[in-house]
């Protein structure tokens, strides 16, 4: 009674909410479970128009997400929704998801993100920690480390997004920064959030600075002259002492759009060199 009742409230929501500007994602249970197949079709079914993502949570290979890509077929040709429109994030909780996370990252061209799980993960692999997602004690190295590039480079190679997953002490705000420094200095795209608390963290980590944002749209501004008629055509060119080329526009355009996602107003102004 209780995950009928839920499910409704998610219907209600998703039809009711005011979610401007943010993207409508629901976790459904895992395969594992005998609520999954209701879980999806009450809300699809109820919420279809309304909704952006399912959530698939402790994904172990490819066919679970198959299976879930089967069933909002199905459900949206029988509603007459528009197919393939609702994608899906797959999130990473075990050992056995890990190793299979690049065939998961392919399953469906309705993938839009892998999400990394730390707290069942841990228990997957019997990480000596009980403090989700902090370093388990005698190992000097991150014990993260492998796990999260791992799950970035599947991310990356499909053209998805990754995400880590929660900090469990909503209370320690240090504590959430610290380890989301980490997710975002590999290049992880966000860190869920569980408490109002660490919105603004969330929001100050993945965020640039304002002298990397104002750097980012130099190099910018400085790379389109040079390769432009009257920049002379080149490949590179000078910015200060620093030389940039295609591949530092490159790296300028991640930082950039960040910035301008965040609403960041940039503080410097490319002035053309002197001949």
């Amino acid at each position: 009674l209780a995950k009928e009742g839920a499910r409704h409230s998610i219907v209600d929501a998703l039809n009711n909410g005011d979610w401007t500007g943010k993207t409508r994602v629901v976790r459904v249970n895992d395969w594992t479970t005998h609520w999954t197949y209701r879980d999806v079709v009450t809300v699809v079914e109820g919420a279809g128009p309304n909704l952006d993502c399912i959530m698939l949570p402790k994904v172990q290979d490819a066919q679970q997400v198959v299976a879930l890509d089967l069933l909002l077929t199905q459900i949206e040709k029988t509603m007459g929704f528009e197919t393939g429109r609702i994608g899906i994030e797959a999130q990473i909780e075990n050992a056995k998801g890990l190793v299979n996370v690049d065939a998961i990252a392919a399953a469906s061209p309705r993938m839009e993100t892998i999400v990394f799980g730390p707290a069942d993960f841990m228990a997957s692999i019997n990480m000596k920690s009980l403090v989700v997602g902090e370093q388990p004690p005698g190992y000097p190295a991150d014990a993260y480390h492998y796990i999260l590039m791992r799950i970035l480079m599947a991310a990356r190679a499909h053209d998805l997004q990754a995400i880590d997953g929660p900090y469990l002490q909503i209370k320690n705000v240090d504590g959430y920064k610290d380890v989301a420094r980490r997710a975002a200095a590999l290049g992880f795209d966000g860190k869920w959030v569980l408490h109002p608390g660490q919105v603004e963290a969330a929001n100050e980590v993945f965020s640039p600075t304002q002298d990397d944002y104002d750097h980012a749209e130099l190099i910018l501004d400085a790379y389109d002259w040079c390769t432009s008629e009257a920049g002379g055509k080149k490949g590179s060119a000078m910015l200060g002492d620093e030389m940039i080329d295609e591949a530092s526009r490159k790296m300028a355009l991640v930082i950039a759009g960040k910035g301008r996602a965040a609403g960041m107003t940039r503080t410097s102004k490319f002035e053309i060199p002197e001949a």
